[in-house]
């Protein structure tokens, strides 16, 4: 038979990439050739082609491909480059779309080149490239890289976005099928504060329906009502909802650098003793906060790893380009001299997975992104939630409801998540009987993960089916 070859196209972002080449991972586990293709930033970013590099050089089997840039593109008639439809500079997620579908003629020109390709593979912000695959009668699946839940939502959202404001509805409760009530005010910012973004984002959500069928980095116990929901064409009214296909969790497999300063640190701690604080590849802080936070730890007596990133110039800007942190001047005077011993802070980046993974870990504060979320689960690890952007505050609500793998922080809605706070939960998580309920949960849902991807699995077995509705083998 001969070999079959797929081109996976992750759009911007490491957080995006990184489920993208555990795909890829799978892909070549079943004989099936693939390439990466890759979108360079519009703005440089240091941190994305560092994580390129660590990705690239960890697996040497996946081969990526660097598109080139987009052509030019004509100069509006009464508007600056990356305006919004009144003038004023766009959005940051309108213009990512916006180069994202600049990048049309560079992927095409790529697919031509290749002997052969089976398969397109998107990510969920990618839809304008299901354009280009129909121009070259090329199946086209999309791979959403958050939560089943969310992707119930946005299906159910991208059909409503015509006949209701979002931003208007305040904190109302808000009914979607398949995942528990939540506030109007969990949805993305995005989608609340500006129309121009909400009719971007949720056109492109909305042509996800559009691909053959969609791989979700999920599996089905962790989250049996949304698929329920999917599955039975309850998200996409009015018309069919494509084949489902759970394949997750797709996780990194760890294994770095051994001597990482940070797993040094951790082979020096007792089992299950350190809390481990990390917000994403794009999370930050101001000063104040990084302030009370610190505070907090620093009371909880707990050990601790902490992964600190410079605060921006502007918060709402997630592609603004960050400097190295100066721990100095950003966390109070006294606190490393106060902590040393049994707390280790460290610069922008630290190997997540293995840390989650090291006996010494014993719960994690996170984001919310559903990459460190299955990150967790994998590793057994309750999750702190403090929900900072995109859809991460819906996440904490399916996390703390429906999958009751974590607690929320308090406070993360509001102007300052105070030092009381963070002392009161991590010594909760850590100290208090009353936490091991959660971590017999985790447990049990770790152990879930595990046997979904074994053999005969759900999520090994969904997989293969996918690749039989691909292309059937040939006798």
């Amino acid at each position: 038979m001969m070999e079959r070859n797929v081109v996976l196209y992750p759009g911007l972002g490491v957080g995006h990439l990184v489920p993208m080449v555990e795909l890829a991972k799978v892909f070549l586990q079943h004989g099936v050739a693939v390439t990466v293709a890759l979108v360079e930033p519009p703005s440089e970013t240091l941190e994305f082609y560092a994580a390129v590099a660590r990705i690239a050089a960890s697996n040497p089997a996946v081969t990526f491909h660097e598109l080139p840039p987009p052509p030019p593109a004509p100069a509006p008639a009464h508007a600056g480059s990356g305006s919004g439809s009144d003038g004023k500079s766009a959005k940051p997620i309108v213009q990512m779309l916006e180069f994202l579908n600049s990048m049309k003629a560079p992927l095409r020109d790529f697919l031509l080149s290749l002997p052969s390709v089976d398969a397109l593979i998107i990510d969920m912000f990618c839809g304008d490239a299901l354009d280009v695959a129909a121009g070259l009668r090329l199946p086209v699946y999309s791979s959403f890289t958050s939560a089943a839940s969310d992707l119930a939502v946005f299906l159910n959202l991208a059909s409503m976005q015509d006949s209701i404001s979002f931003g208007e509805l305040g904190d109302s409760i808000i009914p979607f099928p398949g995942v528990p009530p939540f506030k109007a005010s969990e949805l993305p910012s995005n989608i609340l504060s500006d129309e121009e973004a909400c009719r971007c984002v949720l056109h492109m959500l909305g042509r996800i329906p559009e691909s053959k069928g969609i791989l979700v980095n999920t599996f089905d116990s962790l989250e049996a009502r949304a698929l329920s929901a999917l599955r039975d064409g309850l998200c996409v009214p009015g018309r069919a909802t494509p084949p489902i296909y759970c394949i997750g969790p797709l996780v990194s497999g760890g294994g770095g650098d051994k001597d990482d300063e940070c797993l040094r640190w951790l082979d020096a701690q007792p089992d299950n003793s350190v809390v481990f604080l990390s917000f994403g590849s794009m999370g930050t802080f101001g000063k104040k906060q990084l302030e009370e936070i610190a505070i907090g730890l620093q009371k909880s007596e707990q050990r601790f790893l902490w992964v600190v990133r410079s605060p921006r110039v502007d918060e709402n800007n997630l592609a603004e380009p960050l400097q190295m942190a100066d721990l100095d001047a950003l966390l109070p005077a006294g606190f490393t001299e106060a902590t040393n011993g049994r707390g280790l802070v460290v610069k922008s980046w630290a190997p997540q997975v293995d840390v989650l993974r090291h006996r010494a870990t014993g719960a994690f504060v996170t984001h919310c992104g559903w990459n460190s979320t299955l990150e967790a689960i994998t590793a057994g690890q309750p999750l702190l939630c403090w929900p900072l952007y995109a859809e991460q505050r819906m996440n904490k609500v399916f996390i703390v409801e429906e999958m009751k793998v974590g607690v929320a922080i308090d406070g993360y809605d509001e102007e300052m998540v105070k030092a009381e706070e963070v002392e009161a939960k991590v010594r909760w998580v850590m100290e208090c009987e009353c936490s091991e309920a959660l971590r017999q949960r985790v447990a049990e849902v770790k152990d879930a993960a595990t046997k979904a991807l074994d053999e005969g699995g759900s999520s090994r077995s969904a997989f293969v089916k996918f690749l039989q509705d691909l292309r059937p083998p040939m006798a």
